[in-house]
């Protein structure tokens, strides 16, 4: 009868130990929550660099949502690097119609990582129109 009482008092610990792991545990970020992040954190650590705009273009995926990309240029430490943004969710913050070939822009990049970079964030603008 012992070891009876024993596997009960076992299971149900696991089962505890489960149902608060399965409460507490985090959610997984979604891409748009990392992207904000990411955007956050370059607007407040990132060096600043001279920059060009090359084009805005808006693609859409294979039925999926339709995405603006703000693609521009730069160069840091002798080194040329052409990159976009997704300013889907950034467009009350610019004139996309002002965006044009050549446009100067401030970039903000990450000093360890040049490619990282970005033209808007939430906080900061580099377009100059």
């Amino acid at each position: 009868m012992i070891p009876f009482r024993i596997y009960t008092l076992a299971l149900g610990a696991v089962g505890l130990a489960v149902a608060g792991y399965a409460m507490l545990r985090r959610k997984p970020k979604t891409s748009d929550e990392v992207e904000r992040e990411r955007r956050t954190w370059l607007s407040q650590t990132g060096r600043i660099t001279d920059g060009t705009v090359i084009d805005v273009q808006e693609i859409t995926p294979n039925g999926h949502r339709a995405a603006t990309m703000l693609i521009y240029q730069y160069d840091v430490a002798g080194v040329s690097y052409e990159a976009s943004q997704d300013v889907t969710y950034l467009r009350q913050w610019i004139n996309l119609h002002s965006c044009r070939l050549g446009l100067p822009t401030s970039v903000k990049y990450d000093p360890h990582n040049p490619g990282n970079s970005l033209v808007i964030a939430e906080g900061w603008m580099g377009l100059r129109q």
